[in-house]
């Protein structure tokens, strides 16, 4: 694919490492961000992400931070908007957009929350905007979900998958826009159920982890749940639904234990203690071991897909 222009809104925790995938893949990205401390600190973070993958640090020189926005969305054909969680301040943003780019320019929001089909409410030209969902942190984890309004057109997501996988990222086609998208809707399935037998008595949270990292999720980078089903063979996963579902949790909204932490400021690593004690070096530790293992798998992503 040839080289573009690319736009990013935001330079903060997603937004630095979506700017980040588009240099490094050869595009020129201005990124608007209005905080003057983000925008001084870019460069650092920007040079960490290429330390952690051994890249040339070269390709940083392709990043442009603006305090404006209408020089740093200059030829964009592709924009992503990575601000804060809140409608209006999207929606402003949005507007703003429409007004200095061109008109075949894809608008897309990378909202873990909010629509795309609120967020592009009121624009004239609906069709070019979509939701793109990357994971945190961007950089390393490749999964982008394209959510598809009921106006974005086919041309729209076409380009976007295209573009987005010609940069390294796995793109998959969300065909309807739908609160939590696919991976968000599966994750707090996952984490419904673990609440609640925590909350229930059956486990303590750490044996929730180990349950999951050493059964389930050792396999699930590599067998997906569709896949496993089949499998096993769909008579098998009948029968354990059969004797299994009507016991799972059903508890309306959030359940209390969750809101009962929160009320008590049992926040997670940050306060020192969420579901699981956390000290200042346990809760680096975490970090550091998640940074590095995405950091490897990224690596081997990435001499795999070099030609031999």
């Amino acid at each position: 694919m040839s080289k573009e222009t690319i736009g990013v809104i935001g330079a903060g925790l997603m937004g630095h490492g979506i700017a980040y995938r588009f240099a490094a893949a050869g595009h020129e990205v201005g990124v608007f961000e209005p905080s003057a401390e983000l925008r001084a600190t870019l460069p650092k973070r920007l040079r960490a992400i290429a330390d952690l993958l051994s890249d040339d640090p070269a390709c940083l020189d392709r990043v442009s931070a603006h305090d404006q926005l209408a020089p740093a969305m200059r030829n964009a054909s592709f924009v992503v908007e990575a601000a804060p969680e809140k409608l209006a301040l999207k929606q402003q943003i949005f507007a703003d957009l429409e007004a200095n780019v061109a008109a075949d320019t894809i608008l897309a929001s990378n909202s873990s929350a909010i629509r795309s089909t609120e967020i592009g409410h009121h624009l004239k030209h609906r069709e070019r905007v979509l939701g793109t969902h990357f994971w945190n942190p961007p950089h390393l984890v490749p999964l982008v979900e394209v959510i598809q309004t009921e106006q974005t057109s086919e041309a729209v997501v076409a380009r976007a998958m295209a573009l987005l996988a010609s940069v390294g990222l796995k793109p998959v086609h969300v065909r309807k826009d739908i609160p939590g998208f696919i991976g968000n809707r599966l994750q707090h399935a996952l984490k419904r159920e673990a609440i609640a037998l925590v909350a229930d008595g059956v486990c303590d949270a750490e044996t929730i982890d180990d349950v999951v990292k050493s059964g389930f999720g050792a396999r699930m980078s590599v067998l997906g749940p569709m896949e496993q089903s089949d499998l096993v063979g769909l008579n098998l996963t009948l029968d354990i639904h059969e004797a299994l579902i009507q016991h799972l949790d059903c508890t309306a909204g959030p359940h209390p234990y969750l809101r009962n932490k929160v009320a008590e400021g049992k926040l997670g690593m940050k306060s020192g203690e969420g579901f699981r004690h956390w000290t200042p070096q346990q809760a680096d530790e975490v970090r550091q071991r998640l940074s590095l293992f995405l950091a490897d798998q990224a690596k081997a992503r990435k001499q795999t897909s070099q030609p031999s």
